[in-house]
């Protein structure tokens, strides 16, 4: 019998059941009357429901049918990140039936209609109403005035309804379904509204310093999607190496790297997540690898000292190669963010940089006016880069010691603030950027920073310390901004750098990143005070793998 031929059998026989006065609850649950044998069934073959009550399992005796089933009021699901908002209701709940499908109301959510039916052992029916045991995925009208990652979550009737106004809202309510049905779980009866406190919910790997495999990197990106993060961030060009196949300057790419290929179905599946992937190269500094194939752009003292990593942006060639690359990657990265590094300049490092390097006085004061400083030079670069991305239709940021106080030269106001460290000596405070109205990311090294090896006094961050400790306001150390500041902090990213690369293992670093990945997109998710504690938290995490 063919799967829909199953569905109406199973229609007329409750049809049935109800004609010899029993009362069918919308699941498949059957109550007869006391003189007669009592039965109770559910989808996935159990006599007794999740959230239902030991008491209600077996009627009480009465002279009459029993017109309905009791249940007690559902409880909020259970999952990372916890729901917004569930409001409860009396009924089964529902579970994955053999006869379930997934149904759509619009053909461009056959992707999350597929991916979920798979994953729930579901077939998937396309554009259809929904039966008995269905769920069905819905767009509701017009995104722009709600949050296009919104979702409303419904279990009633013995089907499931998640609706929203954007596909990436449709498909972090299949995440909240799958979590809930996880390992025999049962989705509650009620209605979840939910949506993030936070717009970009990151996560990025420092692949220049070590090679990770694209599987690996696909791994984490399946799992960043369960978890509703939607940004992954590639660091593939530093110092010790850079990551991703070129055409434009192939004597630049070491040994180990991705292929463009891979990085083609990496992109690929990080959209099928609804997942923007960030790429970073980072100029003017941390341009070691580049500088290996092309010495004579190293930034070289008054002495004729060359300076690690960095580039010398009096020459225009310099910037050339960087914008050769920029405009490469461009479209290999079609997502609408590009990180610009813009960090630990070694010419701003010393005590009198025009002093120190002559020839990028002299360029900054025919670039941009007399009394014009290294950092105004600077500054410019990180501008004129940020031209040749928005080219491209993206959305510059820059690590937040790229942006220099006073000067001549403003960073352009649409560079986000990707705001790390405030350490270093002269380091502004972050409501320093903010009272300037600009738009900020948090990458806090207190908190989200997991540095290989543990070099300069860094730790590796704990997922408890995030979740008890940190949300998105508390920017550098462990002290909030302003509440005032909260609509210019778009969210945050936790970060793995490999600065001493052989200290784990790629298995161990996913390991030791999985508590603290959870804890953070809790916070972004929701940054109030958690309901569940942290021992409760860990238990959960542990049940849903």
């Amino acid at each position: 019998m063919s799967a829909r031929g199953r569905r109406a059998h199973g229609r007329a026989r409750r049809e049935r059941a109800v004609g010899r006065g029993g009362v069918l609850a919308a699941v498949g649950v059957v109550v007869v009357g006391a003189a007669a044998a009592t039965a109770a069934f559910w989808p996935s073959g159990d006599s007794h429901p999740a959230g239902a009550s030991d008491a209600s399992a077996t009627p009480k005796s009465s002279a009459s049918p029993s017109p309905s089933r009791s249940y007690p009021l559902s409880q909020t699901p259970r999952t990372i990140p916890a729901v917004r908002e569930h409001t409860p209701a009396r009924g089964p709940g529902w579970r994955p039936g053999d006869d379930g499908r997934v149904v759509v109301n619009e053909d461009s959510l056959a992707d999350e209609g597929k991916l979920l039916a798979g994953e729930l052992g579901l077939s998937y029916a396309g554009k259809a109403d929904a039966e008995d045991g269905d769920v069905a995925l819905e767009l509701n009208g017009d995104g722009k005035k709600a949050n296009a990652e919104s979702y409303t979550l419904t279990v009633r009737n013995g089907r499931v309804t998640v609706t929203a106004p954007e596909q990436a809202g449709v498909f972090y309510g299949t995440r909240t379904l799958k979590q809930e049905v996880h390992d025999g779980g049962t989705a509650p009866e009620g209605v979840v509204h939910d949506e993030p406190a936070k717009p970009q919910r990151g996560f990025m790997i420092d692949i220049a310093r070590k090679h990770f495999s694209a599987d690996w990197i696909e791994d984490r990106i399946r799992e960043l999607g369960d978890l509703k993060f939607n940004e992954l961030g590639l660091h593939f060009s530093d110092d010790q190496a850079f990551r991703i196949e070129s055409d434009s300057h192939p004597e630049v790419v070491s040994d180990d790297h991705l292929t463009k290929a891979q990085v083609r179905e990496i992109v690929k599946l990080a959209e099928s997540r609804h997942i923007t992937v960030v790429p970073e190269i980072d100029s003017p500094g941390h341009l070691g690898a580049v500088i290996a194939a092309h010495p004579d752009l190293q930034l070289r003292n008054a002495q004729g000292t060359a300076t690690k990593g960095a580039v010398d942006i009096s020459r225009p060639a310099a910037a050339d190669i960087v914008d050769d690359l920029l405009n490469e990657y461009a479209d290999l990265f079609p997502g609408g963010q590009w990180h610009l590094g813009a960090d630990e300049y070694q010419a701003l490092t010393v005590p009198d940089p025009a002093s120190s390097f002559p020839q990028l006085a002299s360029a900054a004061t025919k670039a941009h006016g007399t009394g014009a400083s290294v950092e105004d030079l600077a500054t410019g670069w990180l501008n004129d880069r940020a031209a040749v991305v928005r080219k491209h239709d993206k959305t510059p940021r820059a690590w937040n010691d790229g942006f220099f106080k006073g000067g001549k030269v403003q960073a352009d106001d649409d560079i986000r603030v990707a705001y790390w460290t405030g350490k270093e000596i002269g380091a502004r405070q972050p409501a320093e950027y903010l009272g300037e109205g600009r738009k900020m990311i948090n990458y806090n090294d207190e908190f989200l920073y997991y540095v290989l090896g543990q070099p300069n006094d860094f730790v590796y961050p704990t997922g408890q310390r995030i979740y008890q400790q940190w949300n998105p306001r508390v920017l550098r150390g462990t002290s909030a901004v302003a509440e005032r500041y909260d609509d210019q902090i778009l969210g945050g990213s936790f970060a793995v750098w490999c600065d001493l690369a052989n200290s784990q293992t790629q298995d161990q670093v996913a390991a030791g990143i999985r508590m603290p990945l959870r804890a953070t997109v809790q916070k972004l998710w929701d940054p109030g005070q958690p309901a569940l504690s942290w021992t409760d938290f860990e238990k959960l995490a542990d049940r849903l793998g």
